[in-house]
């Protein structure tokens, strides 16, 4: 098979596959890393993609959306120890789970593209860095996962959350999909080759928290 004229946004493999196609965008899957993922001509402007989030009413007085959160936030706090500092990257108009880490007692900086877009934050290292409901938007996760796990030291913890696919079956009927800023979609697979690519320690709990520890 010949490969593609656009490659895999996580490993940059050039061969991949037809997995679906609705009404509104078709997706491949990597043949090397599994990511499903929409093609390229799917991706929505920056502004548009902004309008997206600006509709988003997410904020630390949510308690709902704490509760939702708390699923990284008790796992990560296993982990990490007094005096160690965090990251929240992708924190969105609301921040809130770096919130709930200052409150148990951590030193936290954000950092969004759209709304905290201080390159001071990224040229700095951390103990741990967050990205819940982040890494589903990147259109090339792999050069930000290479960027983030950068500014980490050994035994650092990267803390994602992100719904895993499971089949194509699902797929189908899978309401993340209906999102149009969502472009990537990822499986167990998926984080498996990153963790072994990235000589990772990984964890998955349930269908949509993700920790990578990093080894010597």
């Amino acid at each position: 098979m010949p490969a593609a004229t656009y490659s895999c946004p996580l490993c940059g493999w050039r061969f991949h596959l037809f997995y679906y196609q609705d009404n509104n965008r078709a997706y491949r899957q990597c043949e090397r890393c599994s990511l499903v993922f929409v093609e390229p001509q799917y991706h929505l402007s920056p502004m548009l993609e902004k309008a997206e989030y600006d509709l988003h009413e997410n904020s630390p007085e949510d308690l709902a959306y704490r509760k939702f959160l708390s699923r990284l936030c008790q796992p990560l706090l296993a982990l990490i120890g007094p005096g160690d500092q965090g990251l929240d990257f992708g924190c969105g108009p609301g921040p809130t789970l770096s919130v709930i880490m200052a409150e148990a007692g951590f030193t936290m900086n954000l950092y969004d593209i759209f709304y905290y877009k201080n390159p001071q934050a990224l040229n700095q290292t951390y103990d741990f860095i967050t990205a819940t409901e982040v890494v589903e938007h990147l259109f090339q996760p792999g050069k930000l996962f290479s960027q983030l796990w950068g500014l980490l030291p050994v035994t650092g913890v990267l803390g994602l959350m992100t719904k895993l696919l499971s089949d194509v079956s699902s797929f189908s009927s899978w309401h993340y999909k209906n999102d149009l800023t969502h472009v990537c979609f990822y499986s167990r697979e998926c984080f498996e080759y990153l963790a072994q690519s990235l000589n990772a320690q990984l964890t998955i709990i349930g269908d949509d928290v993700i920790i990578l520890v990093k080894q010597a």
